[in-house]
């Protein structure tokens, strides 16, 4: 059963578990962001061990051939690894939580054999896709600006994940398409 801790003006220090109703839809939970959420602090990580090794001009454009093509500041270049991966953290716990609070739209849907909190949980933490090919890209700048070592080009890191990510939703396509014909 799920419940629901809450606290009113009247009991303001009262955490008494409540069942949650249909009114109030599914629970929040973490788990809904636990990639996005992965991907900020290896970022964060990231960011931390090469920012003494980046020298004060960081190349972060390559040309055709993988030569240099355009420098900026090491504090432009932090800004660029951190901010992105903080919006799109932040969008995937509001994006988790959103499916969360229109459950109660979707409560209909259970009756096919859809389970809400899958869908939740996949939503919240597709996000992490976009950031995996961001914290790559950060960690070839870093790593050309540090070691003069380029790991892999921007496409090839783009292709990688997304083809991972095109067979994880795949295999969660077919396990929904599974669940469904064995509830009809």
């Amino acid at each position: 059963m799920l419940v629901l801790l809450r606290s009113g003006p009247q009991t303001a220090h009262d955490t008494t578990a409540q069942p949650v109703t249909e009114a109030t839809g599914l629970a929040f939970h973490w788990r809904s962001a636990v990639l996005p959420l992965a991907v900020l602090v290896l970022t964060i990580a990231l960011v931390a061990y090469f920012y003494r090794l980046l020298p004060e001009e960081v190349v972060y454009r390559f040309g055709a051939e993988g030569s240099p093509d355009e420098w900026t500041g090491r504090g432009t270049i932090v800004l660029w690894a951190l901010l992105p991966q903080l919006f799109l953290t932040l969008l995937a716990i509001a994006v988790a939580w959103g499916v969360t609070k229109l459950s109660t739209t979707f409560k209909q849907m259970e009756g096919f054999g859809i389970n809400l909190d899958t869908i939740a949980l996949v939503m919240g933490n597709m996000i992490a896709l976009p950031q995996a090919i961001l914290f790559f890209a950060m960690l070839d700048i870093f790593s050309y600006n540090s070691y003069e070592f380029r790991i892999l080009p921007l496409w090839v890191i783009a292709l990688i994940i997304m083809a991972l990510g095109a067979v994880i939703l795949g295999i969660f396509f077919i396990r929904s398409m599974r669940q469904v014909r064995g509830n009809q």
